[in-house]
């Protein structure tokens, strides 16, 4: 399995407290347990690595809904491979990584809004609040040695454009850091993807995510 889709498939495991992976030969299947989540294969190769057989292989066997696919190849190619009863996000992503060779800057909290972090379980959480109190963005972060994986990172539709998504988005950097990372690991969307790249994070291939819906 490439090194850093392995990377994020343990940060994310713990990030979002599923079991633990199960190695197959094509890469790797997670119980995660949800309605509408009850499982997801990821395979494990990056790019042209990611071959037609074991797509067609894996997708054709799976026969209960709520059971997704994550490739990291161009949906385009890979929506091509999948059958009847499968759904392709139309919202395009993409697996990133970002170096920590250089201490992250302290982030400046914008005038009036709260900044806490905190870490259980082994997960580091950082939120914003809002001058009256209400949620305003968040992320967290899960180290597994010498990557991190940053993990569902938010702001709120009303406090956008203000930096928030940066304070958020340094804070975990800064942690991961302390930490003992040495690289951070996210699969971005586009909504965050020119957040992440003006931080110095670089793509290292597309993702393609299908959910079977029976």
């Amino acid at each position: 399995m490439d090194r850093i889709v392995r990377a994020w498939v343990d940060g994310w495991v713990l990030s979002r407290g599923a079991a633990p992976p199960v190695v197959e030969p094509w890469g790797c299947t997670i119980d995660v347990g949800m309605d509408g989540h009850v499982a997801r294969h990821v395979f494990g190769a990056i790019g042209d690595d990611v071959g037609e057989t074991a797509v067609r292989k894996v997708a054709g066997a799976v026969i209960g809904a709520g059971v997704w696919l994550k490739a990291f190849r161009d949906p385009a190619v890979v929506g091509g491979w999948l059958g009847e009863g499968w759904w392709i996000d139309p919202e395009p992503g993409w697996l990133m990584t970002l170096p920590l060779t250089t201490e992250a800057d302290e982030p400046t909290v914008p005038d009036g809004y709260r900044l806490r972090t905190w870490s259980r379980g082994g997960v580091t959480r950082t939120m914003l609040a809002a001058p009256d109190g209400s949620w305003a963005a968040r992320g967290q972060l899960a180290p597994t040695g010498a990557t991190a994986v940053v993990d569902q990172v938010e702001t709120s539709p009303e406090h956008r454009r203000k930096g928030l998504g940066t304070v958020v988005m340094r804070t975990l950097q800064r942690a991961a850091s302390d930490q003992g990372a040495e690289t951070c690991v996210l699969a971005g969307t586009p909504a965050g993807r020119g957040l992440y790249e003006s931080l110095g994070w670089t793509v290292n291939a597309p993702l393609t995510s299908a959910r079977f819906t029976g």
